[in-house]
Order: structure tokens, then sequence, then C-alpha cells
């Protein structure tokens, strides 16, 4: 990484700190250790924070849940398990209910603008109680998962009733019972395995993490309807955070916000692109047949009609929102483009 061999030259010529003296950071997140996202956005986030610190803040990436499992993700983080985690906010259900509203179907086709928009929506307040607990780097999205299947393949809609399909989270759940699906709660890393056992049909997933968690190798169908997309963040301690130096604190608050927001969002969409044309020489593509496509829609906006209303009930502004986020979407569409 090029921060470390500036700080190694650097340390030569006796102008910085000593490794013993640099501030350990250890970011925590549940991509395998050769994904794109180590080198694109887990370890250029280190390099960049390294450079910005004078060497003072030595960033350790623990990959694939070797510190911690994907699922608690947000809780290493807040308790300081991890000084800084990434996670998606859909595997602790009910936790994040503002956030999870990035996830419903149809809010926008790429990952960069749906990252803008998640991160307009962050940068403005409203969902301050919801990371009241953990010091907040950036958010983002990625762009539109699709359906996979092992060895079943969906080219209408009726071939999804009764198949077991991996849900990401408890709000794409929704959406695949209204689907006529029997949805079952997995993270990324844990389909591959019970992909292979036969205890899920197919799953819910971005192409690029087809690639990513090897699960092409158990895939023979794909069906192209982008369903959803999640939320992610990246979050620190916060007492990892407050016991920094002023410079320590102003190298990682460098790297925060919309900068990395972007990044993220840019890298989920050129991987898609990548891997979308592996998959089409190892696999089958469907499209939606066009006189189908309405029942479909129709089941993605009674999804979003249930989620909507059950946070409206709860007092809490989901329509609101939901309408705040299609503004910021746009806003993004426009200055991206």
């Amino acid at each position: 990484m090029k921060s470390k061999l500036l700080s190694a030259t650097l340390l030569a010529l006796g102008l910085t700190t000593t490794a013993s003296q640099a501030e350990t950071i250890r970011y925590a997140h549940f991509m395998p250790a050769q994904s794109w996202q180590q080198s694109i956005m887990f370890e250029a986030w280190a390099d960049a924070v390294d450079e910005a610190s004078g060497g003072e803040l030595d960033v350790k990436i623990f990959p694939a849940q070797t510190l911690g499992k994907a699922p608690a993700g947000y809780d290493n983080a807040k308790n300081g398990v991890a000084d800084i985690a990434w996670t998606v906010q859909g595997y602790t259900a009910g936790r994040f209910p503002l956030s999870q509203i990035m996830e419903l179907p149809g809010l926008f086709k790429r990952a960069e603008v749906g990252s803008c928009a998640f991160q307009k929506l962050y940068d403005s307040g409203a969902l301050n109680e919801e990371y009241k607990d953990t010091h907040v780097l950036f958010v983002h999205t990625h762009g539109p998962g699709q359906l996979h299947m092992g060895d079943k393949p969906v080219k209408a809609l009726s071939d999804l009733k009764g198949m077991k399909l991996r849900r990401p989270t408890a709000v794409i759940g929704t959406l695949l019972g209204e689907l006529d699906a029997e949805p079952v709660g997995l993270p990324a890393p844990a389909i591959y395995e019970n992909l292979e056992r036969g205890v899920i049909d197919g799953y819910m997933l971005t192409w690029e993490s087809v690639e990513a968690f090897r699960l092409a190798e158990l895939t023979k169908y794909h069906t192209d309807f982008g369903f959803y997309s999640l939320a992610f963040v990246t979050t620190m301690n916060k007492r990892k955070y407050e016991g920094l130096s002023e410079k320590e604190k102003a190298a990682i608050d460098a790297n925060s916000g919309m900068k990395w927001s972007l990044i993220a969002g840019k890298g989920y969409d050129e991987a898609d692109a990548e891997a979308i044309k592996s998959l089409e020489a190892s696999s089958e593509i469907f499209e939606i047949p066009e006189a189908e496509m309405t029942e479909w829609q129709a089941a993605a906006d009674r999804a979003k009609a249930i989620y909507l209303s059950e946070l409206d009930g709860k007092g809490l502004p989901g329509t609101e929102t939901y309408e705040t986020i299609k503004g910021y979407v746009s806003d993004c569409q426009t200055e991206l483009n």
C-alpha cells in the first residue's frame, strides 16, 4: 500500500513516528480478501488516512469476517470489537428503519446515484437517531440486486411460487413474499454453503457479488429485474474516534462523507458491468417478459407500500423520507451525469 511505503521512507529519514508510536485502527468487513472492495474501497481508504495523518494512524484491514461476523458488524464497531466496521444496516432488522428505505425497488438504477442520495440524506441529519451510538464515516448503496438460481430457472412470475430464496434483509423478504417465494434470511457469506446443500434454491444479490463470493460455481441462471438495493455504512467506535489527536481526527474527517460514498458507489457500478460480461459467458441471463412486467412491478409496489405504511404507523416519517430520497436521487442524477 502506497502510504505504507511512504511511511517506511519517512521513517528511514527520521521524519515520522515509529511503528510502535502509530495509532492502530482496526477496520473490519465481510467481503473476501480478493474482492474488488478490498483494494478499491478498504485498502485505498487506509492508504489515504495513513498519508493524511503523516503516519500517525496505521489502518489494518480485517476481511472476510476475521474480526466479527457480518450480522454483528454495527455492534462490533459500537462496542469496540472493531474500531471501524463496514456493514449492511438491514442485517439488524428494525434498527435502521429510515435508512432501509434506500432498499425499496425502483428508486435508482446506479449505485453511484443511490450512494449520493443516501449520503445527502445522512448529511441532512434525518438519520442522526439511528446512528447515535457510533461515529459514521460514510454511507452508500450497491446497484440493483438481481435474482440468481442454482438449477431452477425463473423465467416467469409463476416460477417463483414456493422457491426458497435468500433475502438479504426483512424489507426484501416482504418483496419476495409478494412474489409468492419463500424468503430465507442469510448474510452474503452464508449463501454458498446453503445453496450447495440445497437449503435455498437461489438468492438475491448484485452481479458483482456473485463473482466475489464464488457463487458462479453453483449458479446456472439469473433473472434481471433490479429488485432492490442495499444500504451500507462505514462507521467508527465513538470512543476510539474521540480519543484521537486533532491531526488524527482531521485525517479521518478528510476521508469521510460524500467523497468516499461516491467512490464506493462507482466501484459497485463498474464491478457489476464486469461481472455481467463474465456471467453471460458461463450461465443464462433472463429478462422479465414484457407481458409480465406489470405483475412484477405491482408486487414491488405492494412491498414498498407495506414498508412505508409500517413506518408511518409507528410514527416515523416513512412516506416523507421516501419522497425526500426521490428528490435527492433526482439531484444526484443531474450532478453525476
